[in-house]
């Protein structure tokens, strides 16, 4: 005799509060049989399919009018392939019953993420189209071990969260469940009744694709092929080799002028990509793409990691941008936040109803500042989680390198905390001592996966050795923002001119300690926001005055060491703060040639010399490649230094920061002979009063700052000159 099951089971199976559905659903063996058992809610009848042949081979009984059905299938004794004809409404449906497919996660990848090791979790986790037993469908696996229940909801099964209870495998915390008929293109989430007995609906932590704002479905899609860096976009990262980086916010550099709409991945891709192309930058930054719930983050409270964000278009367009770049010659790097994350409903915050990706305790799991959440690195999946998304973008997007926010906020506990707000480690210090080896891992797995592909980190504190091994006691990142050189700089650039005298040290610091790091000199979008004003109108003086101090500390950071950033509006010289609903002041270029022009001009000079000469980008984190030659004249704000290749070739740089022509400055040369006034931010060409030196000058033999030979210039006022030696 067949032994229904309790009519309690079927209560809790029905209500959602039955852990292990496949227990009681599909097919099993029993004393009278076969016996087939379903949950179809609003079903009429329900018959037992022989593929094969096309017929009915038993029918299920409705033993709960809630959809409950049952039925032994008679003369059979092994389990066989099987589908159920259900009748709803009227319409007789084919459908393959999810509970007849086994377990879907290999054993080695449920070890690997449980271990958290597992180096492409997205390959297992989340939703995957996939044929099981000839049958076309979806697997979907969750990480959510405090659950009591976890439901797969979405287009398929009218979000009914009783239709889909998934699998649990209890020795990793995965639920699992392989869905026939569930296809690309549909939307869907995870509902879970947590720990505590409350329902949740999450949209999936490894979504490919997500909904648009303020929408938080995710999207069954596929996984973009595997990619990899070609050798000259492995090049174009290289320590010695020029790096001019165009920092992005793609929802706001332009947009629409009708209806101030953003521009599509596309769109940007035909007027965007062949701008930073023309301007001579090499490598392109984009400011967090992860899908985002809230405009104003600007993208840094990701919600979707694994998700480009749907307000500029599909994922297939933003890959479509991507490789537009990268055949314009540009490499791309992303800004990546595993910082933090926002508190929102439907996403990770209290997943299963415990912190499960968040530490528990708001002195190390909550950020005051951003009012979001802060990863537990300490725990093996979500490490996994955000170690397998760094190489995720790497290598299913071709993204050449990462840029990682807010890494002071990650590595120090007590980082903007009063005493009392933070817990110190087990070592009783204030580091972060599992952000530090999560940050080591994840570097050394992208140095070790993804050769080529770089990491930078937007580092705010003296914290030793950001750009340097773990062997040494460092994190591992290429390359380290000089957060220092931009304050200090920053600092003097805005003083009057009369005053600069007095600060002199602030242009000269950065030497002191530029061997300590692989630098990159940042002038970001943190720098024009908040009351900060835009970088032109920190100049001093009238316009005039303002467009040439901006002109001579361009020319001052393209020439000393470190990489280069700019933000967007900042090659033209934009007069107002950024703001992130509206399109750069595009208009400041409409009408005749004026200011803006000339900045804009000089900035794409300061490219194409910059990478044109070794000299300018080769030794930047050697000291043979920098050499001062007048560093001591505070009282005239001058500073005068050699920039230097592998083969010796120099070119000299020399910046006036007063308004105050310098007729005959004389100062001691390396190397005698003819230079040529390579660059000259004072040309009229940029709107400059067109003081120089003729085009070039020769050395003289006579002594001067410890130097046998010597130049004499003109320095113009407010303005920077670079001088390469022609050949004999």
């Amino acid at each position: 005799m067949s032994v229904h099951p309790e009519k309690d089971v079927i209560n809790a199976l029905i209500a959602g509060h039955f852990a292990d559905p496949f227990s009681l659903l599909g097919m099993h063996k029993t004393d009278a049989g076969l016996e087939v058992r379903a949950l179809l809610p609003d079903a009429t009848e329900v018959w037992v399919i022989e593929p094969k042949t096309g017929g009915k081979v038993g029918k299920l009984d409705c033993l709960d009018s809630r959809g409950f059905f049952c039925g032994v299938i008679p003369r059979r004794k092994n389990p066989f392939r099987y589908q159920l004809a259900v009748m709803w409404h009227g319409h007789e449906n084919l459908i393959d019953d999810p509970y007849r497919f086994g377990p879907l996660i290999q054993e080695v990848d449920s070890w690997l993420l449980s271990e958290g090791t597992h180096l492409r979790p997205y390959e297992t986790l989340g939703a995957h189209a996939d044929t099981m037993d000839g049958v076309t469908g979806t697997r979907f696996s969750v990480w959510a071990p405090n659950a009591r229940r976890v439901s797969v909801v979405g287009q398929f099964n009218y979000w009914d969260g009783r239709r889909h209870p998934m699998r649990l495998r209890r020795e990793s915390g995965i639920w699992e469940l392989f869905i026939p008929g569930a296809h690309p293109g549909q939307l869907y989430k995870f509902e879970l009744i947590d720990t505590d007995g409350h329902l949740r609906l999450k949209a999936d932590p490894y979504a490919f694709e997500s909904q648009m704002r303020p929408e938080t479905a995710s999207l069954i899609c596929g996984l973009p092929e595997k990619t990899t860096l070609s050798p000259a976009r492995q090049r174009a990262n290289g320590f010695d080799q020029p790096i001019s980086i165009y920092e992005v916010h793609l929802g706001s550099w332009r947009r629409h002028t009708d209806n101030n709409f953003w521009l599509s991945y596309r769109e940007l891709a035909d007027q965007l990509v062949p701008y930073v192309k023309e301007m001579g930058f090499t490598h392109l930054e984009l400011l967090p793409i992860n899908e985002h719930p809230f405009d104003g983050s600007w993208g840094y409270q990701p919600q979707g990691l694994y998700a480009p964000t749907r307000r500029f278009g599909t994922r297939e367009d933003f890959r479509y941008f991507i490789n537009a770049a990268h055949a314009a010659g540009l490499n791309v790097l992303l800004d990546w936040v595993p910082g933090h994350f926002p508190t929102d409903d439907a996403g990770l915050a209290k997943f299963d109803g415990t912190s499960l990706y968040e530490h528990g305790d708001p002195r190390e799991g909550y950020h005051q500042d951003w009012n979001t959440l802060i990863y537990n690195y300490g725990r093996r999946e979500v490490s996994n989680y955000l170690v397998g998304n760094g190489l995720y973008w790497i290598e299913r997007f071709g993204i050449d390198g990462l840029r990682v926010d807010a890494v002071a906020s990650m590595i120090y506990r007590d980082y903007s905390r009063q005493p009392g707000e933070w817990i110190p480690n087990d070592k009783g210090g204030r580091e972060n001592l599992e952000a530090i080896e999560f940050l080591r891992s994840t570097n050394r797995i992208i140095g070790e996966q993804t050769p080529g592909a770089v990491t930078m980190a937007e580092e705010s504190t003296d914290f030793a050795g950001v750009s340097r091994p773990a062997s040494m006691g460092g994190l591992g990142f290429w390359f380290k923002w000089n957060l220092g050189w931009m304050h200090d700089t920053l600092d003097y650039m805005k003083l009057d001119p009369v005053h600069r005298q007095y600060h002199h040290d602030k242009m000269t610091f950065g030497m002191l300690y530029n061997s300590t790091e692989n630098f990159v000199l940042p002038l970001s979008h943190d720098e024009v926001v908040h009351g900060k004003k835009s970088i032109l109108d920190r100049m001093p003086g009238d316009a005039w005055q303002k467009f040439a101090n901006l002109r001579a500390y361009y020319g001052w950071m393209w020439a000393f060491p470190g990489k280069k950033l700019l933000f967007m509006g900042n090659e033209f010289a934009q007069g107002r703060e950024w703001n992130h609903d509206s399109s750069l002041d595009w208009h400041l270029l409409e009408g005749g040639d004026n200011w803006h022009h000339g900045v804009k001009r000089l900035v794409r000079d300061l490219n194409r010399t910059y990478r044109q000469h070794a000299a300018m980008h080769e030794l930047d984190f050697d000291s043979y490649g920098f050499e001062w030659l007048v560093v001591e004249d505070n009282v005239n704000s001058v500073f005068i230094f050699v920039r230097r290749d592998s083969q010796g070739n120099e070119i000299i740089v020399a910046s006036n920061f007063t308004p105050v022509p310098r007729y005959h400055y004389r100062f001691g040369i390396n190397q005698p002979g003819r230079w040529r006034e390579e660059l000259n931010t004072d040309s009229m060409h940029y709107h400059g009063s067109n003081a120089g030196n003729s085009g070039a000058v020769h050395s003289d033999a006579i002594p001067s700052h410890g130097r046998d030979h010597s130049l004499s210039l003109t320095l113009p006022p407010l303005s920077t000159i670079w001088l390469v030696r022609e050949a004999e």
